[in-house]
């Protein structure tokens, strides 16, 4: 579970400008983060099949955004 300091931390390396916590980017650096703690735990608990459904669909949500990041052109910051 990702605790608001390591949030924050991860919102400050990916945003574009101040105030922005909601970009593709921001959003796929807080995907990973929860995917690898997902990934560990599921090593250590490997019959945990309705975590393991959860950790499917934030993979493919990380896939879309990255698509969708790859897509669309740079912003330049203000």
């Amino acid at each position: 579970m990702l605790t608001p300091k390591v949030k924050s931390n991860i919102i400050k390396e990916a945003r574009s400008h101040e105030k922005d916590t909601g970009s593709a980017k921001v959003q796929i650096g807080l995907l990973n983060r929860r995917i690898e703690e997902l990934s560990s735990h599921l090593k250590k608990n490997p019959k945990d099949i309705h975590s393991r459904r959860g950790l499917l669909k934030m993979v493919s949500k990380r896939r879309k955004l990255e698509k969708y990041d790859s897509s669309t052109p740079a912003k330049k910051a203000k």
